[in-house]
């Protein structure tokens, strides 16, 4: 990896990764939610045998297919881009992060795949149940597609189950299991696959909404919108106990992440929880002076009872992260520059060794690499030899602690939302209600901007890592021209932006249409 990198080279492609995740997870929540909210209709329609429970399981099945097409498109361009855009990042950890976007390619895409078909084109031509079956195999199969990806982002967050090989400078998997089932990955993928039933239930909910408004498909309406509040419901009050353990990992794996999110520059003991925050404007170039809030709401002792489970416990701040605190065993950012820079001469000098066919210097240097007490003390901080100034260890502070705000408040607002509905419709006033009929479709955006705030929190908030304290974003990056991102990323703006007025405009079409019988 070169010292010398184009910083235009960085940030071109790390737009236009945004850009494509960004424009993906605009797809995908839906297709994760509403393949399981089509899975309960159609099971309501076998046990019942009501003839407008099938009507209605194909008009949401419409809706699904429009989506779920389009997603897979953009699905693909950001895998291929890991290859175009981040080669050094492939070859770096190529053989653990493979692993996972091989199987889901394998086992998850073709599941989903092969039941799609006989769901969409099976009706009346197999059994009832059989075609039951295909259904909900194409929801457990969209979400086993999730789970592959996300396994794979939360080893970038939280590296396990790995051993680094000095012969070849390169990560490699020594423990598959300890990746799958590591904390974060399994937290990582509760969250997310949650945050897309609420956002399939939204949906729902806000069409149903739409068709009493105008006074059509009462009974899909109805009966639409009560499944969409429950299911809603139940996995909105999920996704806040799963980010009740995100904060805890975060806080465990990830203190910078946290001490921005929660716009905390230096830590105290019975450290408080930051419900809302307006930041100041700051002209400090060394980014560790405290950006004093214009407004913010508090609760006392709340971010050491979240994080460690102790009113009183103490939670390092920004300052505290950067300049060290010995008492607390908090090494400084200027320590671990110097230990990451011993790890990487050490790798130079093996090399060396190797090349020059000084077996004897080669084996001595290789052992004293691979021994346990330098791969904690020195290798684990591989990733801060490639800084000079420790504020470039600091994300943007700003965007993050707002992503994360927003995230938390539209959370709290979707648990009300569907208590709300749930009251409404039992005491059958919903369609009487015009004004909350009018909340309910307005807020179909809501969760999109929620789950794309949770993307933002939980990359911008790791920043500068691509792999948390081992590979920096910056030595990540092809060595391409900075040009050729800019072309391809403007041509991606066009092409996605292209789709998504597309599938908007036949979502569109077809709820106006309304259910059919086929």
């Amino acid at each position: 990896m070169n010292e010398v990198m184009d910083l235009s080279l960085v940030d071109w492609s790390r737009g236009q990764f945004a850009l494509t995740a960004i424009y993906h997870w605009l797809f995908v929540p839906l297709t994760l939610g509403l393949s399981f909210i089509i899975a309960i209709m159609e099971s309501i329609y076998i046990k019942t045998g009501n003839p407008e429970w099938k009507k209605i399981t194909k008009f949401w099945m419409t809706l699904f297919g429009i989506n779920f097409a389009i997603g897979v498109a953009t699905g693909i361009i950001l895998e291929f881009e890991f290859g175009t855009n981040w080669s050094n990042y492939s070859w770096f950890v190529g053989d653990i992060f493979g692993a996972p976007l091989a199987i889901e390619g394998i086992m998850a895409f073709f599941l989903e795949s092969t039941f799609v078909a006989v769901m969409f084109f099976g009706w009346n031509k197999i059994s009832k149940r059989f075609h039951l079956f295909s259904t909900w195999m194409v929801a457990i199969g969209a979400n086993l597609s999730a789970l592959w990806i996300l396994v794979a982002n939360a080893w970038m967050q939280f590296p396990a189950g790995m051993h680094f090989n000095p012969d070849t400078a390169r990560n490699e998997m020594i423990n598959f299991w300890e990746i799958l089932f590591s904390p974060l990955a399994v937290n990582k993928f509760l969250h997310t696959i949650t945050s897309g039933f609420v956002t399939a239930s939204i949906f729902v909910a806000g069409i149903g909404a739409w068709y009493l408004l105008k006074n059509r498909e009462k009974f899909l309406a109805t009966r639409s919108i009560l499944i969409a509040a429950i299911f809603g419901l139940i996995s909105s009050i999920y996704l806040a106990f799963t980010g009740d353990i995100s904060a805890k990992l975060v806080g465990e794996k990830q203190p910078m992440k946290l001490a921005a999110m929660e716009c905390l520059y230096k830590g105290e003991m019975g450290t408080p929880l930051k419900l809302f925050a307006v930041l100041k404007p700051s002209n400090d170039t060394s980014r560790l002076n405290f950006p004093y809030t214009k407004m913010v709401i508090e609760i006392p002792y709340g971010l050491s009872l979240l994080t460690h489970d102790d009113p009183k416990a103490f939670v390092p701040g920004v300052k505290d992260l950067i300049e060290g605190r010995p008492e607390y065993g908090l090494l400084s950012a200027r320590e671990k520059i110097e230990r990451g820079k011993i790890a990487r001469q050490m790798l130079r000098e093996i090399k060396e060794a190797q090349q020059d066919g000084d077996t004897e210097k080669y084996l001595e240097l290789k052992a004293k690499f691979l021994d346990p007490v330098f791969q904690k003390n020195y290798f684990s901080y591989f990733g801060y030899s490639f800084f000079k100034e420790p504020k470039n260890l600091i994300p943007n502070i700003p965007i993050t602690i707002y992503s994360f705000h927003l995230m938390v408040l539209l959370g709290i607002y979707f648990i009300f939302f569907f208590i709300t509905i749930i009251l409404f419709s039992f005491y059958g006033s919903i369609e009487k209600n015009k004004f909350f009929l009018w909340i309910m479709l307005l807020s179909i955006p809501l969760p999109y901007l929620a789950g794309q705030s949770g993307w933002v929190l939980a990359e911008v908030g790791r920043q500068p890592w691509v792999i948390q304290d081992y590979l920096p974003t910056l030595a990540a990056v092809s060595h391409i021209s900075s040009s050729s991102v800019q072309i391809t990323f403007w041509l991606f703006a066009l092409l996605f932006t292209a789709l998504l007025i597309a599938e908007v405009k036949i979502m569109v079409k077809q709820i106006k249409i309304g259910p059919k019988d086929h």
